[in-house]
């Protein structure tokens, strides 16, 4: 299930892309997630563990990728359980993160209202207000009462 914590998470890590560069695995990279993820925020395509194709800026190493892809990458792979911030995405991640919350357990931290609408099956505990919602229109009720953010 996602769980959400609006604010700082006691632990959480604040930059996602500075520890991905940090910490990811080359397998990672290539495993048909990634590569979808990759594709579709980044509409770029992964040619090897080390090399990704962009139509914007040619060929880039996974370094180069967005700091939105590798915060997805982190909560799908990263196994030490820490808590990622989710602000660091844009909103066109919110599906992946919506999806990934429906196949495993995944915590993540925002400081911002994301934006869920487009989330056709979405549901999420508020650690915040330990409040389950099961739309976005109640997220969105229920994250507007949180002073934290």
């Amino acid at each position: 299930m996602l769980k959400i914590i609006f604010g700082e998470a006691s632990g959480g890590v604040y930059h996602p892309p500075t520890y991905f560069d940090n910490r990811y695995e080359d397998e990672w990279i290539t495993d048909p997630l990634s590569v979808k993820m990759i594709k579709e925020i980044d509409h770029s395509d992964v040619i090897s563990v080390h090399l990704i194709q962009s139509p914007v800026l040619g060929a880039i190493p996974v370094r180069d990728i967005s700091g939105g892809v590798k915060t997805l990458i982190l909560m799908a792979f990263d196994k030490s359980g820490k808590i990622f911030n989710a602000s660091v995405c844009g909103d066109n991640c919110a599906r992946w993160i919506a999806e990934l919350g429906r196949q495993k357990d995944l915590t993540i931290n925002l400081h911002h209202v994301m934006d869920f609408s487009e989330v056709a099956e979405f549901e999420a505990l508020i650690v915040n207000t330990g409040k389950t919602v099961h739309s976005y229109e109640e997220y969105l009720n229920e994250a507007l009462t949180i002073k934290e953010r």
